[in-house]
Parts: structure tokens; C-alpha cells; sequence
């Protein structure tokens, strides 16, 4: 008998683990990465603000067919068809080893969540808005890179630069070709939840060959009036994001809006085209450096070439012209044109190749000075490429820039 009984708990026992296994099974935890790198040609650099003294550089860059990171992410089943998910990220600079952000280990993303087929997906922490995850699609970043690709100084955010602390975001399951997303980031300023807050809403259509969204965000400043750009706003990576020679005139602002369109066509296999229709507002406030709401209004396409399994093709062209404010007639613009090409190694290697020019022209604001400077002193409008040269534009109207480099993912 006592055999007996023994042998009935085993039984019981190996049926309970049994039962406990699947559970297990269906939680996942995966490590992933990209190691990407390149050298780099520039026909004129100087410092951002700065009109004169630019010279020719050839450096290395990081992350330019996409941006160098590894990451954590992970899903666990927890029945009724949800599962509990976050990702954590983290960018730097393959030449230096450094934090893509300073004092920031995750600062790509690092948020958690639950999802539901039918219900949706809902996530809290640092991560994109709704505004761009929903427009990443037409994003002329996807072929171009945004560091040779994205509009003039990715002014209108279709890059990845631009994240936001403490946010909620909530985006519904595809219904008839239609997704929805909103997403609203808390500044934590006492007395106020609007101060230093960020919010975006989209909504995706894509069913078939075609596809489009509609999106809209605003960021808010948590100063008070504008001026010095706070740092409890959310929008924020040690400073104010997006910040070039196209809409350097313009840091301080209370506010910016930002409004987009983005279309695709899927020919074939081989052949897809996209387009976009941007429109940028600075809103300014009483300490603010520039007196009148200034517009950046941006038109670009994008024509993707496939015509084998390892190779890669595209052109793009976009326009972007500001509105006439702030005492400025010969209100800037500037016309960029890129090509790009890529070779796949393998599914995970590749080489690739950039090139860009830019034409600005007509006038933009100076450098604002805080506290106290002068108020609406324009300058010549500078060439700036895409997101990658914010920092170290052309001294001129133009700039022309090329690159090769190497990516692989893990």
C-alpha cells in the first residue's frame, strides 16, 4: 500500500508540473541589437548658428542606416488572450562607446504594457508618440535614413529623435484597414498636467497596395511664458529635441504643433512610392526670443526601388518653406534631394551608401540669447541635411554629403 500511495503522488505531482509548464512556455525574453557604422563626407561644417568659417570633413559616423543599440523586450501570456510586454533600449556610439544619451541607460525606450488582440495595446514609460509611430510607415527616413534622409533638420519628427518621457499611449487593433492611437506624456508639474506635457492622436489606414495616415501632436514648454526650454518638459533628452539650422531661431518657443499626412502606393514587389505633407508650428511666448507663430510647411517623396533580393534602391526629394513673420519677407526654404543604396549581405549584413544635397535659401533667425539678447535678428538661411548634421551644418546655402558604411543586426 505504501508503494501504492507513493507512486500516486508522483503521479499527481507530474501532472501539476505538467499543467504549469505551458505557462512558463509562453513567457519570452529576447536580446537584440544593431551595430552599425560608416564614414562620412561633408562639403562645408561649422557650428550651429554660425554663417561663416565652414570647411570640408570627412569623419566616422555612428548609426546612420540605423541607429546603433541593443535592447531587451519581452511578452508573458497572462490568459484571456493578453499579454504583458516591455521594451527597454539602449543607443550608442560605436567610434566612442558612449551613451546615445547621457544619464540615460534606456534612453531609445523603456516601457511596459499589456495588449490584447481585440482590445488594443496600452504602454507607460519613455517612448515614440502616436504621431510618429503611426506616420513611421511614409516616413522618408525608411530608405533615406533620418540622417541623411529626414526632412531639413527633421523638423516635422518623422525620425526617431524624438521620444517622450512618462507617457501613456494606446493604440486599437486593426479594424477594416483602420488602427487609432493617442498617446499623452504627464510632466509631473505640480498644479498643472498641461505644462511640459506632450500629446499626439493618428489614425492609420492600410489595407491592400494603399495605405495613409493622419496625425497631429503638440509639446508643450514647462516654462512658464517660454524661453530656457524646461527640463520637467517631456519632450526632452538633456534639451530641447530637433533643434538645427532650420529652426535654431526658434528654440524657446511656448509651444510647437505639428500636423502630418503620409501616403504609400505598393506597386509590386519591386516598386513603392510614398509622400508626405508636413506643417510645423512655434508658438511663442512673452520671454520668448521671436514674437510672431512661424510655419514650416514640408512636401517630399519617396520612390523605393527592390529589383532583387540583395539590393536596394531610392530617391527622394522634399521642399519645406517657412511662413513670412517676425520681420522676415525672404522667408527661408530649402530644397533637398537623396539618394541611397543598399546591398544585403545576408538577412542580417549589409553595405549601403548615401548621398544628399541641400539648397537653402532666403532668411532665418539668429541664435536666441538667454536671459536678455536681441530679439528677431535674422540671418542667411544654411544648408543643414536631414537629422544627422543639427550640430554641425554648412556655413553656406549649400551641402552636399555622401556616405558608405556597414550594418548589422543581432
Amino acid at each position: 500500500m505504501k508503494g501504492f500511495y507513493l507512486n500516486k503522488a508522483a503521479v499527481a505531482a507530474a501532472t501539476a508540473l505538467a499543467a504549469v509548464a505551458p505557462a512558463f512556455a509562453q513567457s519570452s525574453v529576447t536580446l537584440y541589437g544593431i551595430v552599425d557604422d560608416s564614414i562620412v563626407y561633408q562639403s562645408s561644417q561649422t557650428s550651429l548658428g554660425s554663417t561663416s568659417g565652414g570647411r570640408s570633413n570627412v569623419k566616422m559616423a555612428s548609426g546612420i542606416w540605423a541607429g546603433s543599440r541593443f535592447g531587451l523586450k519581452g511578452a508573458e501570456d497572462v490568459g484571456g488572450g493578453t499579454k504583458a510586454i516591455f521594451q527597454l533600449e539602449s543607443g550608442f556610439n560605436i567610434n566612442s562607446g558612449a551613451q546615445q544619451y547621457a544619464n540615460a541607460m534606456f534612453g531609445r525606450q523603456a516601457w511596459v504594457g499589456l495588449t490584447n488582440q481585440t482590445f488594443g495595446t496600452l504602454t507607460l514609460g519613455r517612448q515614440y508618440t502616436s504621431y510618429y509611430t503611426l506616420m513611421a510607415p511614409y516616413s522618408p527616413t525608411n530608405w533615406l535614413t533620418g540622417y541623411f534622409g529626414a526632412h531639413p533638420g527633421d523638423l516635422d519628427a518623422l525620425d526617431t529623435i524624438y521620444r517622450a518621457n512618462n507617457s501613456i499611449v494606446y493604440t486599437s487593433p486593426k479594424l477594416y484597414g483602420v488602427t487609432v492611437s493617442g498617446s499623452y506624456s504627464l510632466a509631473g508639474v505640480p498644479d498643472s498636467v498641461y505644462r511640459g506635457s506632450t500629446w499626439s492622436a493618428a489614425i492609420q489606414y492600410q489595407q491592400g497596395p494603399i495605405g495613409g495616415t493622419v496625425a497631429f501632436s503638440r509639446i508643450n514648454n514647462s516654462t512658464v511664458g517660454g524661453g530656457v526650454y524646461g527640463t520637467d518638459s517631456t519632450m526632452n533628452t538633456a534639451g530641447q529635441s530637433g533643434v538645427s539650422a532650420v529652426t535654431n531661431g526658434y528654440q524657446g518657443a511656448q509651444a510647437q504643433n505639428r500636423f502630418a499626412v503620409g501616403v504609400g502606393y505598393v506597386f509590386n514587389s519591386a516598386w513603392d512610392i510614398s509622400a508626405t505633407y508636413t506643417n510645423v508650428q512655434y508658438i511663442p511666448g512673452v520671454l520668448s526670443k521671436f514674437t510672431d507663430e512661424q510655419v514650416f510647411n514640408t512636401a517630399g517623396t519617396v520612390l523605393h526601388w527592390k529589383p532583387t533580393t540583395a539590393w536596394d534602391f531610392a530617391a527622394g526629394y522634399s521642399y519645406t518653406w517657412a511662413s513670412k513673420a517676425n520681420g522676415i519677407d525672404d522667408a527661408a526654404s530649402y530644397h533637398q534631394f537623396n539618394l541611397s543604396q543598399y546591398y544585403a549581405l545576408s538577412k542580417r549584413t549589409g553595405f549601403y551608401a548615401l548621398q544628399a544635397f541641400q539648397r537653402a535659401n532666403g532668411r532665418t533667425l539668429a541664435t536666441p540669447t538667454f536671459p536678455g539678447g536681441p530679439t528677431n535678428r535674422s540671418i542667411a538661411a544654411t544648408a543643414s541635411i536631414g537629422d544627422g548634421f543639427q550640430s554641425t551644418p554648412s556655413s553656406s546655402r549649400s551641402m552636399f554629403a555622401a556616405g558608405v558604411g556597414i550594418v548589422h543586426r543581432f
